[in-house]
C-alpha cells in the first residue's frame, strides 16, 4: 500500500502517524502492534528501530501485513 504522505511517530500517543491533506489523521498503534507481534525484547528492539527511525517503513511493514515475516527474518539472521 502506497501512502500519500510522510509518517511520523507521535510520543504522546505511542502511534506513527500521518495527517492527511483534508486534515484527518491515520495512526498505528505501536502498542497494539508489539502486543500482537513481538515475542523477544530483540523483536521490540527491531521495530523500536523503525519506528524511531524510519516510521514510513514501519507503516509500510504494518500496512501490507509483513510484520510477523519482517520479525522472522531478523530472527533468522541473529
Amino acid at each position: 500500500m502506497k501512502s500519500c504522505g510522510k509518517w511520523e511517530y507521535n510520543m504522546d500517543t505511542a502511534c506513527v502517524e500521518m495527517k492527511q491533506p483534508d486534515g484527518t489523521v491515520i495512526a498505528i498503534d505501536t502498542l497494539a502492534v508489539e502486543s500482537e507481534f513481538v515475542e523477544t525484547w530483540l523483536d521490540r528492539r527491531e521495530l523500536d528501530y523503525l519506528i524511531y527511525n524510519d516510521p514510513d517503513a514501519y507503516a509500510e511493514l504494518v500496512l501490507n501485513g509483513d510484520v510477523k515475516k519482517y520479525l522472522e527474518t531478523v530472527r533468522q539472521g541473529q
